[in-house]
């Protein structure tokens, strides 16, 4: 399959044939979600394509991504993307809104498994799951401890690692000590994605692209409850912990499922040489880099990127994920 880079929909509104809804917890709490049925209604599809879930980032909206998620539909996917708990659509979890705060990632795993096997039961397979950032450590960590059992995996710059120099174990200690010395749930820098970025270099770290940059601004002003700022110290301490969990020997080497990582060499958020030692460590892993012409959200790059990541996980999901063949009544 070829990607189709002509293809163009309105970023700015939710396509007609998506439904926003949500999905209730085992314990209560309403997640976000939004759907496309699939093309298996329309006579140039006899069966949809399989099923794609796909889990944004650390203060991340699925409206971001609506091009992406419309063009897996248009290829036939049966697609589904949700809002973590405790950001975006999906309330939060701490009395201060702009705060990305949580007390444990096992939390946000719960949530994944639990919606998983509900969600596998109720669309066709072949299952896909694709995340971006902290949405990829995560799906990492549940596919790794086998809460979930997807064909396929797609990471787009997964949360493996960071930029702060020194091992995972010692960071892990400071951001510790952090919570300690004063309340957990205050934030552990002021504004924008990292520490020491100013509001106005913010789009440096994310896209080339001024127009889909943009994108992201304009879906805060219509749906104020999307925005979101720094995460806490307690978020920092416990994303080094998960990471410290990635880390055990012979756990990523354990994961015989495909395992796609795209990844931007100079990204300004996550440490690209933790993902190329994860490429390393996963039996069956194809590693995509680019250089400094691609940021962190590739999937809201330039089109000269965005092109070739898209078309990457065409290609991937045409050899790793094909179609399941259809037996006649």
């Amino acid at each position: 399959m070829e990607f189709d880079s002509t293809r163009r929909i309105d970023r700015r509104a939710i396509p007609a044939d998506a439904i926003e809804g949500s999905w209730t917890a085992p314990d209560g709490h309403a997640i976000r979600r939004i759907d496309w049925p699939g093309l298996a209604e329309d006579p140039a599809h006899d069966s949809p394509r399989g099923s794609i879930l796909f889990l944004p980032g650390r203060g991340d909206f699925y409206e971001k991504y609506l091009e992406s998620l419309d063009y897996w539909h248009s290829e036939g996917w049966r697609v589904t993307a949700l809002d973590w708990r405790g950001q975006a659509g999906s309330g939060r979890l701490s009395p201060h809104p702009d705060i990305g705060h949580v007390e444990d990632f096992n939390l946000w795993l719960d949530d994944l498994a639990s919606f998983w096997s509900q969600w596998v039961s109720q669309t066709p397979a072949p299952h896909v799951i694709i995340g971006h950032s902290m949405g990829g450590h995560l799906v990492m960590r549940a596919v790794a401890e086998k809460r979930i059992n997807p064909v396929a995996v797609v990471l787009s710059a997964p949360m493996l690692g960071f930029l702060t120099p020194g091992p995972n174990r010692l960071l892990h200690k400071v951001a510790a000590a952090m919570c300690r010395f004063g309340d957990p749930a205050r934030p552990a820098w002021k504004i924008s994605e990292k520490p020491g970025t100013t509001a106005a270099a913010r789009n440096t770290l994310l896209t080339h692209d001024d127009a889909r940059y943009e994108d992201e601004a304009q879906w805060k002003r219509q749906r104020p409850y999307l925005g979101m700022g720094p995460g806490s110290w307690r978020w920092v301490e416990r994303a080094y912990a998960s990471m410290l969990v990635l880390d055990a020997p012979g756990l990523l080497e354990s994961v015989q499922t495909p395992v796609l990582l795209l990844a931007a060499r100079h990204d300004g958020l996550v440490g690209w040489k933790a993902i190329e030692q994860a490429a390393r460590r996963l039996p069956r892993a194809q590693l995509m880099v680019w250089g400094r012409e691609a940021r962190h959200e590739l999937l809201r790059e330039a089109d000269p990127v965005r092109d070739k990541v898209m078309a990457a996980i065409d290609d991937f999901l045409d050899r790793l994920a094909p179609a399941e063949e259809v037996t006649p009544a």
